[in-house]
């Protein structure tokens, strides 16, 4: 190869397009990992990034088409496994490789991360068996966060309408895996708190990979489950998976299946229970019936008339008290009755003329016309006047005037 191009000169540009068609040609949906390093999210949603180890890096690039579909965000430091490959941009003589999926590197990494939240949720309290609640016993309506078009959200609402058709079922449609879910599925959490959509709330999607289940290890989802005032019920996966939605949660099913059938009582059952209760209901007012009745047995004519005979003397006892109490009352109204027109005779007699004229006064009149004769100015010589003493009375000529000067 070598003696093949010895004496031949190639431009820059005939020498970069060589490149160009081995490299490209050559690295087709290769794997490559690495450590992510500056990583920067365009607001197209393409991701930029820089893959290295500890003797080199390579440029990538993931396009929104492709980066919506990544089940975690990445961050500088992760390690990742990317497939995809290289681009060549002739330009700048330099090369990329353009990336169609992207994952962490091994299942233990991310096992790690998980645990790692898991103990700071735990530290923060979130897991305690303390903040978990029951089930609502007869719940009428119920919440189902989910892919609307995955089997769980099937089989959850085969098994509702199975078990308890009278249920009614509101789907809160969700993404369950990429980048967004968690986002998604900590916003309808809080839309069905804030729509009050349902008595209690069933979260999760089925089964997968840790990395398929991570939006549901996410710290926005685990603070929506925390800040819900509906019960909500985490169904991750099957009964092997799990994720910290689990813990978060009043109650973990271990598949969406099981979950509807521990939130939903049969509808057989609950109406036994109420038939139960008519039945009980019914025995004890029976009983009751039969007491009243055997009360009523023991009136017989005799003790009837006895009853009524004791109710007829207390009811004589009671009146004889009363008039002795009404009696008591008149005589000492009349006794106050008396004593008032005692006083006022009293007074009257005070104040009465009579008085005045047993004290050997006298009562000057006016013989003609009876005129009280109060002032001597009132008199002339010659008038008769009569006088009128505490006894009997007289009649007069008036000889001479004095006023209360010539006295």
């Amino acid at each position: 190869m070598n003696e093949l191009f010895k004496e031949h000169i190639f431009s820059v540009s005939d020498l970069t397009e060589r490149l160009k068609e081995v490299l490209e040609g050559l690295f087709r949906n290769i794997t490559v990992e690495g450590e992510l390093f500056d990583f920067r999210p365009a607001s197209s949603g393409h991701w930029y990034f820089q893959l290295h180890d500890k003797e080199a890096s390579i440029q990538g690039v993931m396009f929104k088409s492709k980066s919506w579909q990544v089940p975690f965000i990445p961050k500088d430091g992760d390690r990742v496994t990317v497939t995809g490959s290289v681009s060549v941009y002739a330009k700048r003589g330099n090369y990329q490789i353009i990336c169609e999926t992207m994952k962490l590197s091994g299942e233990g990494d991310l096992l790690a991360l998980v645990e790692a939240r898991k103990r700071e949720f735990a530290n923060l309290g979130y897991f305690d068996s303390e903040r978990k609640r029951p089930l609502p016993p007869y719940p009428k309506k119920i919440g189902v966060i989910t892919s609307p078009t995955g089997a769980a959200v099937r089989d959850i609402l085969q098994v509702l309408k199975r078990r308890n058709p009278t249920i009614d079922v509101v789907v809160l449609p969700a993404a369950v895996q990429g980048v967004g879910a968690a986002e998604e599925i900590a916003a309808q959490i809080e839309r069905a708190n804030r729509l009050k959509i349902g008595d209690l709330l069933i979260v999760g999607r089925g089964g997968g990979s840790l990395e398929d289940l991570m939006p549901f290890s996410e710290k926005v989802v685990i603070e929506a489950i925390i800040a819900s005032e509906l019960v909500v019920v985490s169904a991750v996966g099957h009964e092997i998976d799990w994720a910290l939605s689990d813990y978060a949660a009043d109650l973990r099913a271990p598949t969406p299946s099981a979950a509807a059938e521990l939130v939903a009582p049969l509808l057989d059952d609950i109406l036994a229970t109420y038939r139960g209760k008519i039945e009980i209901m019914g025995h004890l007012l029976s009983r009751r019936i039969d007491k009243v009745k055997g009360q009523m047995s023991l009136f017989t004519k005799e003790r009837m008339g006895e009853f009524f005979r004791r109710k007829l003397e207390q009811a004589h006892l009671r009146s004889d008290d009363n008039r002795r109490e009404i009696e008591r009352t008149l005589a000492e109204k009349l006794r106050l009755a008396k004593t008032k027109r005692q006083s006022l005779l009293s007074q009257l007699e005070v104040l009465s003329p009579l008085s005045v004229l047993k004290r050997g006064y006298s009562i000057v009149t006016t013989k003609e016309g009876g005129a009280i004769v109060s002032h001597s100015n009132q008199l002339s010589v010659g008038q008769g006047i009569t006088l009128k003493f505490a006894q009997g009375g007289a009649e007069a000529l008036i000889e001479e005037i004095k006023d209360e000067e010539s006295e």
